[in-house]
């Protein structure tokens, strides 16, 4: 996952509208999101590779989303695998913060993760190693520090306030159409994360297409005050729809 924006909190009707874009290699396999046999309770998307996810929520109204943090000079293998963490939290009914706080950071590859409930979220990042709760409002994560200026952060999050401002009624296609955002951005509002300018121009868009790497999934997440929850997923292959996916339940009290 590396793009996530999302409003916590500050809408008449939600308390957490949700727009994330999941970017990964084209041939790494995949399953669309479902209710998972293994974890009855569990909706999300899987990386068939190590079981994991990037992104759930769960009957009873847990939410995790977790991001890769960009950093190629940190070592990766031998590493415990990140979707491994949202799994474990969408499994349990630990206090998020307490969750969070008692992972090992060394344990894993670089990462960001947002955990809670939907009316509460906390942040981490095991760069530096403390569960942060996030305050209402808009917010944007990619694969630095939570609301780093990245250029797709400061658009996404423009985006959807500028949306939520306007509309009490939230329609799933007009966020999908946010997401599909593919202006890369101008070299000089480019960060520097040690990847060369050229891939960083790449990868600057909200909506990511390049021959063997890009955008796989689109996902837009809604919980209202009144415990409603929209899950709405699309399924991309090189760029192109292929699968389309929405689900709707009230949470578990």
């Amino acid at each position: 996952m590396c793009l996530i924006n999302f409003q916590l909190n500050d809408h008449p009707k939600y308390k957490l509208v949700l727009a994330a874009n999941r970017d990964e290699f084209y041939l790494r396999p995949t399953e669309s999101a479902h209710f998972w046999k293994d974890e009855p309770q569990l909706l999300a998307g899987r990386d068939l590779m190590q079981m994991g996810t990037w992104l759930g929520v769960t009957k009873t109204g847990r939410v995790a989303a977790l991001t890769n943090f960009r950093d190629p000079s940190a070592p990766e293998a031998d590493k415990i695998s990140r979707g491994s963490i949202v799994r474990h939290f969408l499994s349990t009914d630990m206090d998020a913060r307490l969750f969070l706080e008692n992972l090992i950071p060394e344990d894993y590859a670089g990462f960001n993760i947002l955990a809670g409930d939907g009316s509460q979220f906390f942040y981490y990042n095991n760069l530096e190693a403390k569960a942060t709760e996030v305050e209402p409002g808009i917010h944007g994560l990619s694969n630095h520090f939570l609301d780093t200026p990245w250029p797709k952060v400061v658009k996404g999050s423009m985006h959807l306030e500028r949306y939520l401002s306007d509309n009490e009624d939230v329609h799933i296609d007009d966020l999908f159409d946010i997401l599909q955002d593919a202006e890369e951005a101008i070299d000089g509002d480019l960060p520097d994360t040690g990847i060369g300018s050229e891939l960083e121009r790449k990868l600057s868009p909200m909506f990511i297409k390049t021959p063997d790497y890009g955008t796989r999934s689109s996902t837009v997440l809604l919980i209202g005050h009144d415990g409603h929850v929209v899950f709405a997923e699309r399924v991309y292959t090189s760029g192109n729809l292929q699968e389309d996916n929405r689900f709707e339940f009230d949470i578990e009290q």
